[in-house]
């Protein structure tokens, strides 16, 4: 029998488990950790089944025909050179994920820097953090999701959580909001709803309007914390002014929450001993997502609750969500969190690569207008760790994109969606069969632990890179530790500073909260408690104002539609949809009313139909949903066909969460 202490593969809470294998029988045990208290849900229970998983990828596929890795890494690496011969250093483009390693993120980032040269490069955390980084580190100076342990939620008096299902997200989490004053922004009933004291059901895309509404209604009321406001904020009087115009009535009719309702939440936040105020994908996923996070930070500062009696925080969705966006792999980041155009982190970078600063490429395009070029601009496109065809806005353009390619290269561990389309398909090793660190949704840095080793003809992504840099001539580290080693010197002085972490250092203490400058330092649980990262020291009040989805409804397209998870699926299902012991189909859910309307029953096909695209799946009536509203589970292909591309300018997250649609009976 062999065991491996580690975390479980899926969302950001990154619950404690132990594996224990038995000849080829690998058993999932809880174990206790401070974010999940010794729980797991089904997701995580049934995480090893995957490890022997029939359609595993054993072998590398050129075409379709299984060949040699020699022959596989030989075709790419002569079609990335052909690409860069013929177009330039950025034809040639990689996509990551928010599920990488930390050691892999980094090492995607530096590779297409140092070894591709190419500015083309971003990943699918893109459409997932992205609002809620941005509105962070304009109002704090600094981004990282939950700036305090998750356990401080369980000493709150109040939580709002505005956008977020975490019952069926990530259920352990609960343990920790099991308080009288739970609060749920959401134009569902969700099971976190459900559970919830107060329920403020609004119309999709209103979330910043309701933000800026309810901070009328702490001014009114005199909830706010003007001593705090004085000393740690600035702005303030340009908020106020813009919230003045956010009276009961007029939020009351943008987003169908009553003002009763309102005014309760109000004075459960501004009441409560400790509160915090939570965003998730429901408010984030919008093109205006960076403004409606910023308003409800607005709100949280007003109080007095970031860094004194409670605060703000963003629920980390993808596993690495945190990680995987401070070392590189964004299209406008180098590693610790900097700017790839500050001429300082430039050169610091630079030379931890052996490169000169003016070599490194500068900012390339963001997720969705780095997969809208693909064909034009871009000629080839490595994919490690995301399944765009399922995951991407506008999925079927996107496909489209994809297919227009010279060469496409999907690193998975099946056959998904994108790696079915592409020219090469490199098998890789699972979370079980690989050593790494992952940074969870509080910024705790852990340890993924190596329990066996993967299947013969499986390598590591680590392995694959520095393979193809053998044969492009650059070296590239492959072995864990000495990764997370040059990641922590290449991220020492910046936002997110690793340089005082170790492995062994994250085996002694059951992770290390960044920043951790220094093996002395006893690392960060919980930020802004002095000052926040500004140059002042001071928050900073941003003034937003509501607007309309990029496409709101209309005659021809008279219903809202939003996506979401669901409980026993995880991202793009890829995964998840390969368990058995996973049940789940893909379902419209829709209001009793509008079933009545169209003459359709629980059970039977309802056709959604966008500008974008059509989907037919069996009706769930529920009076669960809004009457103007439908929802599907973005787990499955063709849903995000149907989304609506429009990009927020400031974080370039896409419209995921709102558009415009029909529903018909097919």
């Amino acid at each position: 029998m062999t065991t491996a202490a580690t975390h479980c593969p899926y969302c950001a809470l990154q619950c404690a488990m132990t594996l224990r294998r038995v000849g080829g029988t690998v058993t999932v045990e809880a174990r206790d950790f401070p974010t999940n208290r010794g729980g797991l849900c089904q997701k995580g229970w049934t995480s090893a089944d995957l490890l022997g998983h029939p359609e595993r990828l054993t072998s590398p596929l050129l075409h379709g025909r299984p060949v040699s890795w020699d022959e596989a890494l030989d075709f790419v690496a002569a079609g990335i050179l052909a690409a860069q011969r013929e177009h330039g250093p950025d034809a040639v483009g990689v996509f990551g994920g928010g599920g990488l390693t930390n050691e892999k993120a980094y090492t995607l980032g530096k590779f297409a820097r140092t070894v591709l040269r190419t500015s083309t490069i971003d990943y699918n955390g893109r459409f997932c953090m992205s609002s809620a980084a941005a509105a962070g580190m304009r109002a704090f100076g600094l981004d990282r999701g939950l700036p305090f342990p998750v356990s401080d939620l369980g000493g709150a008096d109040a939580v709002l959580l505005a956008g977020g299902n975490l019952a069926e997200t990530m259920p352990p989490i609960l343990r920790h909001l099991d308080g009288p004053g739970l609060i749920v922004v959401d134009p569902r009933v969700t099971a976190t709803a459900a559970r919830a004291a107060l329920h403020l059901q609004n119309t999709p895309g209103t979330d910043l309007a309701l933000a800026n509404g309810l901070l009328h209604l702490a001014i009114a009321e005199g909830l706010l914390d003007p001593g705090y406001i004085a000393a740690r904020t600035t702005g303030f009087d340009q908020v106020r002014a813009t919230v003045a115009n956010y009276w009961p009535a007029r939020v009351e009719r943008i987003t169908g929450v009553p003002i009763e309702d309102m005014v309760r939440a109000v004075r459960m936040l501004g009441g409560a001993r400790r509160a915090y105020v939570l965003t998730a994908r429901g408010a984030e996923q919008h093109a205006k997502g960076t403004d409606t996070v910023s308003a409800f930070i607005n709100l949280a500062l007003a109080l007095g609750l970031p860094g004194h009696r409670g605060g703000y925080g963003c629920v980390t969705g993808q596993g690495n969500g945190q990680g995987g966006r401070e070392h590189g792999q964004k299209a406008d980041q180098l590693p610790g969190y900097r700017r790839i155009d500050d001429p300082a982190a430039r050169e610091h970078i630079a030379g931890i690569w052996g490169v000169r600063a003016q070599d490194l490429p500068g900012p390339g395009p963001s997720a969705y207008e780095l997969l809208d070029g693909l064909g034009t601009s871009t000629k080839a496109l490595l994919v490690f760790g995301s399944n765009p065809v399922v995951s991407a806005p506008r999925a079927r353009h996107v496909t489209d994109r994809l297919k227009a390619l010279d060469l496409l290269v999907v690193a998975d561990l099946v056959l998904s969606e994108t790696a079915a389309l592409a020219d090469v398909v490199l098998p890789t090793a699972q979370w079980a069969e690989e050593d790494g660190t992952m940074t969870n949704l509080e910024g705790r840095v852990i340890r993924r632990r190596k329990l066996m080793d993967p299947p013969e003809g499986v390598r590591t992504d680590l392995d694959i890179l520095a393979a193809l840099g053998d044969r492009l001539g650059v070296p590239v580290l492959a072995e864990p530790e000495a990764v997370f080693a040059e990641l922590g010197t290449a991220s020492a002085g910046g936002a997110a500073d690793y340089a005082g972490i170790s492995y062994d250092r994250i085996d002694a203490e059951d992770g290390v909260f960044w920043p951790c400058p220094d093996a002395a330092h006893p690392g960060t649980p919980r930020l802004f408690e002095e000052a926040f990262a500004t140059p002042d020291g001071r928050a900073r009040f941003v003034p937003v104002e509501h607007r309309p989805p990029a496409e709101d409804v209309c005659g021809e397209y008279p219903v809202y539609l939003t996506t979401g998870r669901v409980l026993t699926q995880y991202q793009s299902g890829a995964q998840t949809r390969r368990v058995g012991r996973l049940p789940g189909e893909l379902f419209v859910e829709l209001h009793p009313d509008l079933a009545g309307r169209l003459g359709v029953a629980d059970g039977e096909p309802v056709t959604v139909t966008s500008r974008r695209g059509t989907v037919t799946a069996p009706a769930r009536v529920s009076g669960a949903i809004r009457a103007d509203t439908v929802f599907l589970p973005f787990h499955w292909a063709g849903v995000n066909a149907l989304v609506n591309p429009a990009l927020d300018p400031t974080s370039r997250m896409p419209e995921f969460k709102v558009c415009a649609v029909r529903v018909e009976r097919p």
